[in-house]
């Protein structure tokens, strides 16, 4: 295993990954959109479900793809201090939205994304009135791009594991990057299972609300303390 990544790195970081607001908050939009759109609550489920394997796979390819290029191009050492400092300077703005969200710099979505996001699910209700089948086919693309688009507001925990990773060699990252992804989407099936189940998408979107500020404190203080250990372990 490479130096200083353990199995409980791995599965804190994919859990404080997808507990982030902008995750919860893309995926009770388009829950409350589904529900609209597809009369039929199992339909909603498939598209649920078909969007989650999506975002599980882009993920994970795109962690595979970084991990590669570090590993191959000779660039690891350089990679891994990078992603500990990318860990760190996340760590403060997301502490800093505690305080005082949305302010200034804030770790957020690429410009345009909230936009596309929008033009893909009215694709999606066009394409349930016409052609249901591919209907399902805009879930499974929403599900790679919105991976894209919150990249920026996501990617500090998987980058820093993709960092101590890149220490080792591909037999043992690529077990982990599944494992991570995993654990990465399990909070995003719980809050479909929620909707499935009765519960309104906009008392998820008041809780989320509600509870941002202190998501946004608890992974700030979490990349911190990564950032701050991946310095350490390699000094």
């Amino acid at each position: 295993m490479a130096e200083g990544v353990t199995l409980g790195i791995v599965i804190a970081a994919a859990l404080v990954d997808s507990i982030n607001p902008c995750v919860f908050g893309v995926l009770i939009f388009l829950l409350a959109y589904m529900t609209y759109v597809f009369k039929s609550k199992a339909k909603m489920l498939l598209a649920g479900l078909i969007y989650i394997t999506a975002v599980y796979l882009t993920y994970f390819l795109i962690g595979v793809g970084i991990f590669t290029l570090a590993y191959t191009a000779g660039l690891a050492k350089d990679f891994y201090l990078f992603a500990a400092v990318v860990a760190i300077g996340a760590g403060v703005f997301e502490i800093k939205d505690y305080f005082w969200y949305g302010r200034w710099f804030s770790l957020q979505m690429i410009p345009g994304g909230a936009e596309r996001i929008k033009k893909y699910t009215n694709t999606m209700k066009n394409l349930e009135l016409k052609h249901p089948v591919f209907s399902l086919l805009i879930a499974a693309l929403l599900g790679i791009v919105v991976v894209f688009f919150e990249l920026p507001c996501t990617g500090a925990p998987y980058l820093a594991v993709l960092g101590m990773l890149s220490q080792g060699n591909y037999a043992t990252a690529i077990p982990l990057l599944l494992l991570y992804n995993l654990v990465f989407i399990l909070p995003l099936i719980i809050i479909i299972a929620i909707v499935y189940f009765g519960n309104k998408s906009k008392r998820l979107e008041k809780w989320r609300k509600e509870n941002r500020g202190l998501m946004r404190l608890f992974i700030g203080l979490f990349l911190l303390a990564l950032g701050g250990y991946m310095i350490w372990a390699i000094i």
